[in-house]
């Protein structure tokens, strides 16, 4: 019976009651729904980039998604109609999109996790997010206990949101539809850090392995690769989400992108280190990363206790210095922040 430290990549979490690989679709909809029946508590884990698990671990079925299986059907007008099983890997499926020549999803190279958790929090980075290629998400509906397919416009996409999220434990998500444009240019960059990379200008395009290879090293150089050598990356990515508030909110100096209904959103890096968290803050154990103020990572032995705690001190400072909430973006299992 692994500890749940094992399935995530913050690597901390006790012990599950009970523990399920679901490697078919239909062995991953029995071990929901049977659970459900029986009244047992339900987590469905990933890639296990996205969750913060207690320390006393999960006092129920714990249920990996290890489905696979990429689908490519020629679209009519000339794009990429691809179907993606759950338990796919998502940063091989970029890397597959960059070689096929489907485009859209380049700029989210190097993201841990799978690629049935990408349209659940609307993954996105560097200009680009996942929305803008899924064309539906096939679940299993806990409430109904039957298939559904939730199409693009039901999804209810947000910033770093979606009505996968908005309705938590309703939905387990089987299979991704994306569609893709076809080309080797990449789409336009909308990010002026990684336009400055490819030498290009914000709205220009590039070739998309360029784009791959680009965001990659920019993701490296702020710990956002995973790599079991350098603790920095045993994390669970930015752990905020940048907030959105009213203009007149905006700190002086800070970054500031106004959004469609007026307000705007703020850099929640930049709350941080001006409210005094820097690079490395923290302890022995549970500290921000050395690369990244947003980034909370486990420098080895770390406890889930101590994360939360970091992540507590950190929202409490910067709600203090600019009256600003930050919202976590990992999911915390038995734990509250």
């Amino acid at each position: 019976m692994p500890d749940l430290s094992s399935l995530t990549t913050l690597r901390v979490g006790g012990p599950a009651a009970e523990y399920v690989e679901a490697t078919t679709e239909a062995e991953l909809v029995a071990a929901v729904s049977e659970a459900d029946a029986a009244g047992t508590p339900v987590l469905v884990v990933g890639g296990g980039s996205n969750l913060l698990v207690a320390d006393a671990g999960f006092d129920g079925r714990v249920v990996a998604v290890r489905t696979s299986g990429v689908v490519f059907d020629a679209d009519a007008c000339g794009g990429a109609v691809v179907r993606v099983a759950a338990g796919e890997p998502w940063d091989d499926l970029v890397q597959r999109a960059v070689t096929e020549g489907w485009l859209g999803i380049e700029a989210l190279s190097g993201i841990p996790g799978q690629a049935g958790s990408t349209p659940i929090q609307n993954v996105g980075a560097y200009g680009q997010e996942v929305a803008g290629t899924v064309a539906s998400v096939r679940c299993w509906d806990r409430q109904t206990g039957a298939v559904h397919t939730l199409f693009a416009r039901d999804c209810r996409f947000g910033y770093r949101t979606s009505r996968l999220k908005q309705e938590p434990g309703r939905f387990v998500v089987l299979e991704v539809v994306f569609q893709f444009r076809l080309g080797d240019l990449g789409a336009a960059v909308g990010y002026a850090e990684l336009a400055d990379r490819l030498g290009v200008s914000v709205g220009e395009r590039a070739p998309a392995a360029e784009v791959r290879e680009a965001v990659l090293e920019l993701r490296r150089g702020k710990g956002m690769v995973l790599d079991p050598a350098d603790h920095d990356t045993w994390s669970a990515g930015s752990f905020f989400t940048n907030p959105v508030v009213p203009a007149a909110q905006v700190p002086e100096g800070a970054p500031a992108w106004p959004q469609e209904d007026g307000a705007v959103k703020t850099s929640a890096a930049w709350l941080i280190e001006h409210a005094g968290f820097g690079r490395g803050y923290g302890g022995a154990t549970a500290a921000l990363s050395g690369k990244h103020t947003l980034a909370l990572t486990n420098r080895g032995g770390a406890t889930a206790s101590e994360l939360v705690a970091l992540a507590r001190e950190v929202r409490d400072g910067v709600r203090s210095s600019f009256r600003i909430e930050l919202v976590n973006e990992p999911v915390l299992v038995g734990l509250e922040l």
